[in-house]
C-alpha cells in the first residue's frame, strides 16, 4: 500500500510561461511570512514600513540564493544548454537553504549599509533629489530576524505543499506504507529523464518532503516556546537554523540528490557550514531567561506604523 499522487504539476501554461504548484504555493508562502513579520513587529512597537523595506532586500536576496544554488547543482542537467532557463523562476527549481541564506545575508547587509554614515554621505551628494538622507527606523538584525523565525518557518511548510505535488523532489525506495508514488505523464516524464532505467514515478519512495516538513512543524514549536526566553537577539534564528540544518543533513540521506564531496550532496555540505556557524555562537551567547516582556524600543525609534520610513 502506497499514498498515489497524480495531480499535474503544471498548475498554469499560458504561451510561453507555465506556472507550476511549486512556484504558486512558494508566492503565497512569501506572502504570508512578510506579513506575519510585519503584523509580529508592529505588536513588538517596531515601524511596520521599515520591515516591508528589509522584507523587500530579504526576497531579492533570498530568490538569488535559492536560484544560484539550484543552478549550479543542476548546471550539466538542465541549464548548461538553455542558459535562459535560469531566470523562469516561476517554474520552479529553488533551493530553500539558498533562499534563507540568501534573504538572511542581503536583508541583514541593507540594514547594516542603510544607516551607515558613508552611505548617507554618499546619497546626500549623489541622490539629494530622491530625498533627504536621513537614517531609516530600523530594529538591529538580530531582533528582526527572531521576530521574523516562526514565519519563515510556516512559509516552508506552505512551500512544501507545491514540493509534494510537483514530486521533483527524487527519494529513496521504501515498503513503508507511506511511501509515494507519482502517476500523472509529466512526473514519469520528469522521473525517466533524471533516474537511471528501473527507476520511476511508480517506485514507492520514501515522501522525504513530508519529512522535512514534519521537520520545520517540529522546529516552529521549539522556537515560539523559547521566543521569550533565549536570549540575546538572533539567538532565535540562530537555533531555527541550526535544527534546521540539523534534520535537512539527516533527511538528505533519503534523497538521491547528486553527491558533490564526500558522498554528501550539495544541501549537506551547505548545512554542515550552517552549523559550523551557529553551533559555537549558540554555545557561547545563547542564554535561557526567565520570559517577560520584550525591552522598550527608544524613543527614536517608538514610531507609528502608519510614518512612512525614509527609503527602502
Amino acid at each position: 500500500m502506497e499514498i498515489r499522487i497524480g495531480i499535474d504539476p503544471t498548475l498554469l501554461d499560458v504561451w510561453r510561461f507555465t506556472l507550476t504548484w511549486h512556484g504558486f504555493f512558494t508566492f503565497i508562502a512569501v506572502a504570508v511570512a512578510v506579513v506575519i513579520t510585519a503584523q509580529r513587529g508592529r505588536r513588538q512597537g517596531l515601524n511596520v514600513d521599515a520591515i516591508y523595506s528589509v522584507a523587500l532586500w530579504c526576497i531579492i536576496g533570498g530568490i538569488i540564493g535559492s536560484r544560484a544554488l539550484h543552478v549550479q547543482d543542476q548546471w550539466a542537467d538542465i541549464y548548461s544548454n538553455d542558459p535562459m532557463k535560469i531566470l523562469q523562476v516561476w517554474s520552479g527549481g529553488i533551493t530553500i537553504i539558498g533562499a534563507i541564506a540568501g534573504g538572511f545575508a542581503l536583508g541583514a547587509a541593507y540594514m547594516v549599509v542603510r544607516n551607515h554614515p558613508k552611505f548617507l554621505d554618499f546619497w546626500g551628494k549623489y541622490f539629494r533629489w530622491l530625498g533627504e538622507p536621513t537614517k531609516a527606523n530600523l530594529p538591529s538584525v538580530g531582533r528582526l530576524a527572531d521576530i521574523a523565525t516562526p514565519a519563515l518557518l510556516i512559509a516552508m511548510i506552505i512551500g512544501r505543499v507545491g514540493d509534494i505535488i510537483n514530486g521533483e523532489h527524487f527519494a529513496t525506495a521504501t515498503t513503508l506504507p507511506w511511501a509515494v508514488v507519482y502517476t500523472h505523464p509529466e512526473t514519469v516524464e520528469l522521473y525517466s529523464f533524471f533516474h537511471p532505467a528501473g527507476f520511476h514515478s511508480l517506485t514507492p519512495t520514501h515522501p522525504a518532503v513530508i519529512y522535512e516538513m514534519l521537520l520545520d512543524v517540529a522546529i516552529l514549536g521549539v522556537a515560539w516556546f523559547l521566543r521569550d526566553r533565549l536570549r540575546p537577539d538572533g539567538m532565535i534564528f540562530a537555533l531555527y537554523a541550526g535544527l534546521y540544518a540539523m534534520g535537512r543533513f539527516f533527511i538528505s540521506f533519503l534523497r538521491l540528490d547528486d553527491d558533490k564531496l564526500w558522498d554528501l550532496n550539495q544541501a549537506q555540505l551547505v548545512c554542515i557550514a550552517i552549523l559550523i556557524i551557529v553551533v559555537p555562537l549558540l554555545a557561547y551567547r545563547a542564554q535561557l531567561v526567565r520570559p517577560g516582556p520584550r525591552r522598550p524600543q527608544t524613543p527614536g525609534r517608538r514610531r507609528s506604523a502608519s510614518t512612512p520610513s525614509s527609503g527602502s
